[in-house]
């Protein structure tokens, strides 16, 4: 069994949304003073590989902690849409090629390629997003979520939300941003596991994401 992490390393350098105060890790207690070590953090619910609850957009929408386990793992099939431009739409037509696959997985994960700008202002201004009708798609196919290595499953300039709104608005979906690494999984499906940090009315909570072939 080959395991890949799908996750960043959360540091206080982690691109945020402008506006968002960045992570911080502080020392609470050291070696020398206190005989062991232990870390404050400070970060913002939708920092670094995250997940969004129907609550991050949905005042009555579900949160994080009430979703079953279940909800977290289940089959994953990767949409190739490498070569897409920034700002450019992700339509249906990427995942056409791979429509057996992509019907039976519990998740859709989407590779433009953009963790190749990680760090750089491109990654947060530029990046492509699902088209409404894309995630129209997947919301009535019933998934459990989707995923995407970019900042936003919208593009970084859609102001409204729309693929948000979609997804969040079944109320029955999560969405994981941020992953990485997606082109290691291959063109199989591939077990996928996202577990969100459980804390009280979660709209959003930072993830580690692995697949494993």
């Amino acid at each position: 069994m080959e395991i890949i992490d799908l996750t960043y390393t959360l540091d206080k350098d982690t691109p945020v949304w402008p506006g968002t105060p960045k992570p911080r890790l502080g020392s609470l207690c050291g070696y020398g003073s206190d005989g062991f070590r232990e870390t404050a953090l400070t970060l913002t619910s939708h920092t670094g590989t995250h997940m969004d609850a129907p609550a991050h957009l949905f005042a009555k929408g579900k949160t994080l902690e009430h979703f079953p386990a279940a909800q977290f793992l289940g089959k994953a099939a990767v949409i190739d849409c490498t070569g897409i431009k920034e700002g450019e739409y992700i339509t249906c037509k990427y995942i056409e090629p791979v429509r057996e696959l992509a019907d039976a997985a519990d998740f859709l994960l989407f590779r433009t390629g953009w963790e190749e700008f990680w760090g750089q202002e491109k990654y947060m201004r530029h990046s492509p997003g699902l088209e409404a009708d894309t995630a129209k798609y997947i919301a009535r196919a019933g998934k459990k979520g989707v995923g995407i290595d970019t900042m936003s499953i919208d593009t970084a300039d859609a102001r409204e939300l729309p693929a948000h709104k979609v997804l969040l608005g079944t109320n029955q979906m999560v969405i994981i941003e941020n992953l990485c690494n997606l082109g290691e999984l291959g063109d199989a499906l591939v077990d996928f596991i996202a577990l969100p940090l459980k804390y009280e009315c979660a709209d959003g909570a930072p993830v580690r994401a692995i697949a494993y072939i």
